[in-house]
């Protein structure tokens, strides 16, 4: 697999532990939200995450928390969601309370393939501001990774994860590449076959707290537990 030319990587399960979002972001958020409301509901900084909601939940801040909160707990991917978790986590990140904990191998792997030419993409179901936090608050050294991405994927801008047309759009924005010179790296089966189907190559990965992958299944004997492996 060290052929490839674009790394496209998923971040939940694949580059950071699964827990961390929904240990750590998700209630990080949830906490933050009351007091965002109250002092910015009128902000005009705030305002475009607000009216990103339907109609129903513009103009009541009770009824707007409580729909976040019906969400977060039924992990509705809802573009609006993303975008507000972001402005959320944003103040988190810069503070110091929110550090993405990288699995060792990450850092490493990505510094290693733009250091040879390749691109190194996101793609996450996460709204491309909150990747790029993430990105620029890990626990890696150095903390900002961000330099070494050179392009952004959501649901807004590719399309859900689990469809074939969100990863040929993907490979639209970059024409010059071939899709068999495209790795798309993800926990996820379902997005895995979805980029197999679009042409390009994926693996899953197997990671700590990942549920794991059936043994019948196709792709058990390619799934990647540590990236040095792909360097091989």
């Amino acid at each position: 697999m060290a052929d490839f030319k674009v790394l496209l990587l998923d971040i939940e399960g694949t580059v950071c532990p699964i827990s961390f979002v929904k240990v750590v972001l998700f209630p990080h958020a949830l906490e933050a939200l009351p007091g965002v409301l109250e002092r910015q509901w009128n902000d005009p900084n705030f305002a475009q995450y607000r009216d990103a909601f339907p109609e129903e939940y513009r103009d009541d801040q009770g009824a707007l928390e409580q729909h976040v909160r019906d969400l977060v707990n039924k992990d509705v991917k809802m573009p609006y969601l993303k975008a507000l978790q972001g402005y959320l986590w944003e103040a988190g990140y810069a503070s110091g309370q929110i550090k993405a904990p990288l699995f060792p191998d990450v850092a490493p792997f990505m510094t290693e393939s733009q250091a040879k030419g390749k691109k190194v993409m996101i793609y996450s179901s996460g709204s491309v501001p909150a990747q790029k936090l993430l990105f620029a608050h890990t626990d890696a050294e150095p903390s900002d990774l961000t330099p070494l991405i050179s392009d952004w994927f959501d649901t807004v801008n590719a399309g859900p994860k689990t469809s074939v047309s969100s990863y040929k759009t993907i490979l639209s924005t970059h024409p010059d590449v071939s899709p068999a010179n495209w790795l798309f790296l993800s926990d996820n089966l379902k997005e895995v076959d979805a980029a197999l189907t679009a042409g390009m190559r994926s693996l899953p990965v197997s990671r700590p707290g990942n549920p794991a992958i059936p043994e019948d299944h196709p792709l058990f004997t390619v799934a990647v537990s540590d990236f040095s492996t792909l360097s091989q």
